[in-house]
Protein backbone atom coordinates (compact mmCIF):
# COMPACT_ATOMS: atom_id res chain seq x y z
CA UNK A 1 0.00 0.00 0.00
CA UNK A 2 2.37 2.67 -1.29
CA UNK A 3 -0.27 5.39 -1.48
CA UNK A 4 0.03 5.44 -5.28
CA UNK A 5 -2.66 4.84 -7.84
CA UNK A 6 -1.53 1.34 -8.90
CA UNK A 7 -1.48 -0.22 -5.44
CA UNK A 8 -4.69 1.62 -4.54
CA UNK A 9 -6.55 0.28 -7.56
CA UNK A 10 -5.17 -3.22 -6.92
CA UNK A 11 -6.43 -3.06 -3.33
CA UNK A 12 -9.88 -1.89 -4.47
CA UNK A 13 -10.10 -4.74 -6.97
CA UNK A 14 -8.95 -7.31 -4.40
CA UNK A 15 -11.67 -6.22 -1.99
CA UNK A 16 -14.24 -6.33 -4.77
CA UNK A 17 -13.14 -9.81 -5.86
CA UNK A 18 -12.72 -11.66 -2.56
CA UNK A 19 -14.05 -9.37 0.17
CA UNK A 20 -12.21 -6.99 2.46
CA UNK A 21 -11.98 -9.62 5.21
CA UNK A 22 -9.64 -11.63 2.97
CA UNK A 23 -7.31 -8.74 2.05
CA UNK A 24 -4.24 -7.70 4.06
CA UNK A 25 -2.24 -4.56 3.29
CA UNK A 26 1.33 -3.60 4.11
CA UNK A 27 2.57 0.00 4.28
CA UNK A 28 6.36 -0.13 3.99
CA UNK A 29 7.90 3.37 4.00
CA UNK A 30 11.56 4.31 3.98
CA UNK A 31 13.29 7.59 4.77
CA UNK A 32 12.81 8.71 1.14
CA UNK A 33 9.09 7.90 1.07
CA UNK A 34 7.08 11.15 0.98
CA UNK A 35 5.04 11.45 4.21
CA UNK A 36 1.96 12.08 2.07
CA UNK A 37 2.33 8.66 0.43
CA UNK A 38 2.51 6.85 3.77
CA UNK A 39 -0.53 8.74 5.01
CA UNK A 40 -2.43 7.87 1.83
CA UNK A 41 -1.50 4.18 2.09
CA UNK A 42 -2.83 4.01 5.65
CA UNK A 43 -5.96 6.02 4.83
CA UNK A 44 -6.79 3.80 1.85
CA UNK A 45 -6.47 0.67 4.00
CA UNK A 46 -8.70 2.23 6.65
CA UNK A 47 -11.29 3.41 4.11
CA UNK A 48 -11.44 -0.06 2.57
CA UNK A 49 -11.76 -1.60 6.01
CA UNK A 50 -8.93 -4.08 5.50
CA UNK A 51 -6.43 -5.32 8.05
CA UNK A 52 -3.04 -3.67 7.53
CA UNK A 53 0.35 -3.14 9.13
CA UNK A 54 2.92 -0.35 8.78
CA UNK A 55 6.58 -1.36 8.90
CA UNK A 56 9.44 1.08 8.26
CA UNK A 57 12.18 -0.68 6.27
CA UNK A 58 15.11 1.60 7.13
CA UNK A 59 16.43 -0.62 9.93
CA UNK A 60 16.74 -3.58 7.56
CA UNK A 61 18.12 -1.38 4.77
CA UNK A 62 20.77 0.25 6.94
CA UNK A 63 21.96 -3.09 8.33
CA UNK A 64 22.34 -4.40 4.80
CA UNK A 65 24.27 -1.34 3.65
CA UNK A 66 26.51 -1.45 6.73
CA UNK A 67 27.19 -5.16 6.20
CA UNK A 68 27.95 -4.84 2.47
CA UNK A 69 30.42 -1.94 2.88
CA UNK A 70 29.98 -0.94 -0.76
CA UNK A 71 29.96 2.56 -2.19
CA UNK A 72 26.43 3.92 -2.23
CA UNK A 73 24.59 3.77 -5.55
CA UNK A 74 21.12 5.33 -5.72
CA UNK A 75 19.75 2.85 -8.27
CA UNK A 76 21.13 -0.20 -6.47
CA UNK A 77 19.75 1.06 -3.14
CA UNK A 78 16.38 1.75 -4.77
CA UNK A 79 16.23 -1.80 -6.09
CA UNK A 80 17.28 -3.12 -2.68
CA UNK A 81 14.39 -1.26 -1.06
CA UNK A 82 11.95 -2.90 -3.48
CA UNK A 83 13.40 -6.34 -2.70
CA UNK A 84 13.29 -5.78 1.04
CA UNK A 85 9.65 -4.81 0.74
CA UNK A 86 8.83 -7.91 -1.29
CA UNK A 87 10.63 -10.15 1.20
CA UNK A 88 8.46 -8.74 3.98
CA UNK A 89 5.32 -9.10 1.86
CA UNK A 90 6.04 -12.74 1.06
CA UNK A 91 6.85 -13.45 4.72
CA UNK A 92 3.37 -12.25 5.69
CA UNK A 93 1.82 -14.11 2.76
CA UNK A 94 3.49 -17.35 3.86
CA UNK A 95 2.38 -16.85 7.46
CA UNK A 96 -1.22 -16.14 6.44
CA UNK A 97 -1.39 -18.60 3.55
CA UNK A 98 -2.28 -15.69 1.25
CA UNK A 99 -1.37 -14.86 -2.35
CA UNK A 100 0.64 -11.74 -3.19
CA UNK A 101 -1.08 -9.29 -5.51
CA UNK A 102 1.15 -7.42 -7.92
CA UNK A 103 0.57 -3.75 -8.64
CA UNK A 104 2.24 -3.46 -12.04
CA UNK A 105 0.41 -1.93 -15.01
CA UNK A 106 0.94 -2.83 -18.66
CA UNK A 107 2.92 0.33 -19.46
CA UNK A 108 5.52 -0.37 -16.81
CA UNK A 109 5.64 -4.11 -17.40
CA UNK A 110 6.33 -3.65 -21.12
CA UNK A 111 9.29 -1.32 -20.58
CA UNK A 112 10.59 -3.18 -17.53
CA UNK A 113 9.93 -0.30 -15.16
CA UNK A 114 10.00 -2.46 -12.05
CA UNK A 115 12.58 -4.20 -9.90
CA UNK A 116 13.28 -7.81 -10.77
CA UNK A 117 12.46 -9.95 -7.71
CA UNK A 118 11.20 -6.76 -6.09
CA UNK A 119 7.89 -5.08 -6.96
CA UNK A 120 7.86 -7.31 -10.05
CA UNK A 121 7.45 -10.42 -7.87
CA UNK A 122 3.86 -11.53 -7.27
CA UNK A 123 1.39 -14.37 -7.62
CA UNK A 124 -1.08 -12.44 -9.79
CA UNK A 125 -1.10 -9.14 -11.63
CA UNK A 126 -4.66 -7.74 -11.54
CA UNK A 127 -3.92 -4.54 -13.49
CA UNK A 128 -1.18 -6.02 -15.67
CA UNK A 129 -3.22 -5.66 -18.87
CA UNK A 130 -4.15 -2.03 -18.24
CA UNK A 131 -2.09 0.81 -19.66
CA UNK A 132 -1.43 3.61 -17.17
CA UNK A 133 -4.07 5.79 -18.81
CA UNK A 134 -6.59 2.97 -18.30
CA UNK A 135 -5.51 2.66 -14.67
CA UNK A 136 -6.44 6.31 -14.17
CA UNK A 137 -9.78 5.87 -15.95
CA UNK A 138 -10.79 2.79 -13.95
CA UNK A 139 -9.65 4.42 -10.70
CA UNK A 140 -11.76 7.48 -11.44
CA UNK A 141 -14.74 5.26 -12.28
CA UNK A 142 -14.37 3.44 -8.94
CA UNK A 143 -14.35 6.75 -7.07
CA UNK A 144 -10.76 6.67 -5.87
CA UNK A 145 -9.78 9.92 -4.16
CA UNK A 146 -8.64 12.87 -6.28
CA UNK A 147 -5.66 13.18 -3.95
CA UNK A 148 -4.46 9.84 -5.38
CA UNK A 149 -5.50 10.55 -8.97
CA UNK A 150 -3.78 13.94 -9.14
CA UNK A 151 -0.54 12.99 -7.38
CA UNK A 152 2.48 12.47 -9.67
CA UNK A 153 3.30 8.74 -9.94
CA UNK A 154 6.44 8.04 -7.88
CA UNK A 155 8.14 5.13 -6.17
CA UNK A 156 9.94 7.19 -3.53
CA UNK A 157 13.11 5.16 -4.01
CA UNK A 158 15.18 8.33 -3.66
CA UNK A 159 14.39 11.95 -2.86
CA UNK A 160 12.55 13.82 -5.60
CA UNK A 161 12.06 10.74 -7.77
CA UNK A 162 9.06 10.62 -10.13
CA UNK A 163 8.17 7.85 -12.55
CA UNK A 164 7.83 10.06 -15.61
CA UNK A 165 11.20 11.75 -15.04
CA UNK A 166 12.86 8.38 -14.69
CA UNK A 167 11.14 6.93 -17.76
CA UNK A 168 11.96 9.99 -19.82
CA UNK A 169 8.46 11.00 -20.95
CA UNK A 170 4.89 11.34 -19.75
CA UNK A 171 2.53 8.37 -19.56
CA UNK A 172 0.16 9.86 -22.14
CA UNK A 173 2.81 9.67 -24.86
CA UNK A 174 4.34 6.46 -23.54
CA UNK A 175 1.03 4.61 -23.71
CA UNK A 176 0.42 5.70 -27.29
CA UNK A 177 3.87 4.51 -28.33
CA UNK A 178 3.45 1.18 -26.56
CA UNK A 179 0.01 0.61 -28.08
CA UNK A 180 1.22 1.23 -31.63
CA UNK A 181 4.36 -0.86 -31.14
CA UNK A 182 3.05 -3.78 -29.08
CA UNK A 183 -0.50 -4.10 -30.40
CA UNK A 184 -0.43 -2.57 -33.87
CA UNK A 185 3.08 -3.82 -34.71
CA UNK A 186 4.14 -0.52 -36.28
CA UNK A 187 7.79 0.29 -36.98
CA UNK A 188 9.61 3.09 -35.19
CA UNK A 189 9.36 5.51 -38.13
CA UNK A 190 5.65 4.76 -38.57
CA UNK A 191 5.00 5.45 -34.88
CA UNK A 192 7.02 8.67 -35.03
CA UNK A 193 4.99 9.88 -38.01
CA UNK A 194 1.67 8.89 -36.44
CA UNK A 195 2.40 10.70 -33.17
CA UNK A 196 4.50 13.53 -34.62
CA UNK A 197 7.45 12.84 -32.32
CA UNK A 198 11.10 12.11 -32.98
CA UNK A 199 12.30 8.65 -33.94
CA UNK A 200 14.82 8.95 -31.10
CA UNK A 201 11.98 9.04 -28.57
CA UNK A 202 10.46 5.92 -30.10
CA UNK A 203 13.82 4.14 -30.18
CA UNK A 204 14.37 4.98 -26.51
CA UNK A 205 11.17 3.17 -25.55
CA UNK A 206 11.76 0.22 -27.88
CA UNK A 207 15.24 -0.17 -26.38
CA UNK A 208 13.71 -0.29 -22.89
CA UNK A 209 11.34 -3.04 -24.04
CA UNK A 210 14.11 -5.14 -25.56
CA UNK A 211 16.60 -4.70 -22.73
CA UNK A 212 14.06 -5.58 -20.04
CA UNK A 213 12.64 -8.74 -21.64
CA UNK A 214 14.66 -10.89 -19.22
CA UNK A 215 12.63 -9.49 -16.31
CA UNK A 216 9.48 -11.24 -17.46
CA UNK A 217 11.00 -14.57 -18.44
CA UNK A 218 11.81 -17.71 -16.52
CA UNK A 219 15.63 -17.91 -16.26
CA UNK A 220 17.08 -19.95 -19.08
CA UNK A 221 19.00 -23.20 -18.58
CA UNK A 222 21.45 -24.82 -20.96
CA UNK A 223 19.96 -27.84 -22.74
CA UNK A 224 21.43 -31.25 -22.19
CA UNK A 225 23.27 -32.82 -25.10
CA UNK A 226 22.29 -36.41 -25.72
CA UNK A 227 25.18 -38.45 -27.03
Amino acid sequence: MSGGIDSTLSAYLACEAIGKENVFGLVLPSATTPAEDTEHGIKIAQNLGIEYKKIAIDGILNEFLKMSQLDENALAIGNLKARIRMSIIYYYANQKNYLVSGTGNKSEILIGYFTKHGDGACDMEPIGDLYKIEVFKLSEYLGISKAILEKPPRAGLWNGQTDEDEIGMGYDLLDQILYLYAEKDLKNTEIADALDVSVDDIDMIITKIIRSEHKSKVPESPKKTIL
